[in-house]
């Protein structure tokens, strides 16, 4: 159950899409000069060296990551992110040795007033992700479940936030458990914005939680989604994708722009983007 290692897969093209939306998101809370929490269910290590085996693996990242890394006609949305990557690698800019998880590419946009509440179960992962932010008193690092997490901090003192929800589905369960934990998240917290990551690897699978979370009620759902090459029963990932609760006003134009230009940058030739919102108002 806690096998998965992020820094295998750090960098690619689906860390693409999450961490540049992430970041547009919290630029477009950050327009009301109100704290806010930032509250992220499966923190990871906080960052990872590409250079390690487990990047060098599968070498993820090269399809990702670095097929932007010297691009000159990004959108404004994309050179945030890049940006974000560079300062992550600020002994040397120029190179792209190191990537940032979720955290850290939070913690480069935190108000002085934000704080973030990271939960991460995987023993290694979390000792890493403790010491990365062991003297930053804005942040408070959990090891334990957070799913459960989440339900126990909403709603919080701040009254807004930004969720980030982003498991391995490494078991079954996890499709239907993610679901329901947004949905009774919803329920206690109505207003915070809810980003939920997730992989096509089966697509019934995948469309089962979506529909969960379609038919529950909420207004206002979003669906980003980068598909690599066709939904297949071979063993894989062919895309993925955030649904977003309550995103803030002009993500959706953001994302199309964003989308379209990684459609046609990190995509392949049956692949497709989408950007759509599944429930309305």
């Amino acid at each position: 159950m806690l096998s998965y290692r992020h820094g295998y897969h750090a960098g690619n093209y689906a860390d693409v899409l999450k961490h540049a939306i992430l970041l547009q998101t919290l630029q477009l809370m950050h327009k009301k000069d109100k704290p806010l929490v930032y509250i992220d269910t499966h923190a990871g290590a906080g960052g990872y060296a590409l250079s390690d085996e487990f990047a060098q693996k599968t070498g993820e990242y090269l399809e990702g990551v670095a097929k932007l890394w010297d691009k000159t006609d990004l959108p404004q949305s994309l050179q945030d992110y890049v940006a974000a990557v560079r300062h992550f690698n600020e002994e040397n800019p120029d190179e792209l040795n190191f990537y940032p998880g979720s955290p850290a590419i939070i913690d480069m946009e935190l108000g002085p007033k934000d704080r973030m509440v990271l939960h991460e179960l995987h023993s290694t992962d979390y000792v890493l992700l403790d010491d990365y932010f062991c003297e930053d008193r804005q942040v408070k690092v959990i090891k334990g479940d957070g799913l459960k997490g989440l339900i126990a901090a909403v709603p919080p003192l701040e009254r807004r936030a930004l969720v980030l929800v982003d498991p391995s589905y490494e078991i079954k369960t996890d499709y239907q458990d993610v679901a329901e934990t947004l949905i009774k998240a919803h329920k206690r917290f109505a207003t915070g914005v809810f980003m939920l990551w997730y992989p096509v690897v089966n697509r019934a699978q995948t469309e089962g939680m979506l529909s969960r979370l379609a038919s529950s009620g909420i207004k206002r759902q979003l669906r980003i989604e980068q598909a690599i090459k066709p939904d297949s029963d071979e063993f894989g990932m062919t895309a993925a994708g955030l649904w977003i609760i309550n995103p803030p006003w002009k993500l959706d134009e953001i994302a199309t722009e964003l989308m379209d230009y990684l459609g046609k940058t990190l995509g392949q030739a049956d692949g497709n983007i989408t950007v759509k919102w599944e429930v309305g108002e």
